[in-house]
């Protein structure tokens, strides 16, 4: 069966699990709260390695990703973003590993070793594929279902997972939110403010943007974490380590298409436009959910207030206070690890 007829497939139970997921978990229940104390608590900082590195064929892609804790274990798969990497999760794995749970990192296409099967394969950076991706790498490690994370794209592409395929996620922890988005919304001018803050797209719709990044990948990647997290004192040693992921040959491709298509400047794939069209109506997700926010981040990020009405499952937000930023995960793991602890019991 094809990777696109297995989706489909997929997608035609997944609508039917959002009516029981719906009636099963009623009403959104909404709580700001500080996360509680972490039983399992770690230092920022503290793991400098996985314990184990993998590759696995997936779909279109072969893909690369780091794994702890029991193989016999529920799974939870945490979705790294841009321009960061599977590092982000080094200090959450150890806590969800010795909570007894197996933990599955993957490089998203055009990161670290993950690489196209085909050379004849767009390098597409579109949402849908990217969250069609992970669904394939599910089918290939057997887990038919995971508890979700992630953070910027990674928070988005576990969005678009639950919102398709709800039958395949037990729960989810997203940082910012909500953030399935649509190419016509992207039509709408912002506030000059709000654009600003969006420089870099605007950047990479140009192919001065697209020399640019190429030219300077580790400087621009330097560049977004200190903007984004103005108060996270990374040091060369951590920023390298993630640095070497967009060594990827696939890296520029992925990420100039993955901004000009939100733009509608550069086209998706078709076997992808069904998929688009759904998500183009802001899907409400059922999934048992935690949000997440840090109290310093300094990348474009929607209010919580905004989007609190999109999860109609349990659902609890939580600002993390502390000078966290946008690379919540590695700045805060503890407080990460927890969510995804406690949205497992929601």
């Amino acid at each position: 069966m094809s990777p696109e007829i297995n989706h489909q497939r997929r997608r035609f139970f997944g609508i039917a699990a959002m009516a029981v997921a719906a009636a099963e978990f009623g009403g959104t229940g909404i709580a700001n709260a500080q996360s509680p104390a972490v039983p399992f608590a770690v230092k920022a900082g503290g793991h400098a390695a996985f314990p184990a590195l993998k590759q696995i064929k997936a779909g279109v892609l072969d893909i690369g990703y780091a794994e702890a804790g029991s193989a016999d274990g529920p799974v939870v798969l945490l979705v790294h973003g841009w321009p960061y990497d599977i590092y982000s999760y080094v200090d959450v794995a150890p806590i969800l590993a010795n909570a007894g749970y197996r933990v599955i990192i993957p490089y998203l296409r055009g990161y670290g070793t993950t690489r196209f099967v085909s050379d004849d394969t767009p390098r597409n950076g579109q949402q849908a594929a990217l969250a069609a991706d992970m669904i394939a790498l599910m089918d290939a490690l057997g887990a038919e279902k995971a508890i979700l994370g992630g953070y910027d794209w990674g928070a988005r592409t576990v969005n678009i997972m639950a919102a398709l395929w709800p039958e395949r996620c037990k729960a989810m922890v997203s940082v910012s939110g909500y953030l399935i988005g649509s190419q016509e919304n992207n039509k709408k001018p912002l506030s000059p403010k709000a654009e600003l803050s969006w420089w870099y797209q605007f950047y990479f719709a140009t192919e001065r943007g697209r020399i640019g990044y190429a030219a300077n990948t580790r400087a621009f990647a330097k560049l977004i974490w200190q903007t984004a997290s103005p108060t996270w004192k990374f040091d060369d040693v951590t920023f390298d380590r993630s640095a070497d992921a967009f060594e990827n040959p696939d890296h520029i491709d992925i990420t100039i298409h993955n901004y000009r298509w939100r733009l509608g400047l550069a086209e998706g794939e078709a076997k992808y436009d069904a998929y688009e069209k759904e998500l183009a109506k802001g899907p409400i997700i059922t999934i048992p959910t935690i949000t997440m926010e840090g109290d310093e981040n300094a990348a474009p990020h929607p209010e919580p207030s905004s989007y609190a009405k999109r999860f109609s499952g349990k659902y609890e937000h939580r600002n993390i206070t502390g000078g966290i930023g946008h690379n919540l995960p590695q700045e805060a793991p503890s407080a990460f690890a927890q969510a995804i602890l406690d949205v497992a019991k929601f």
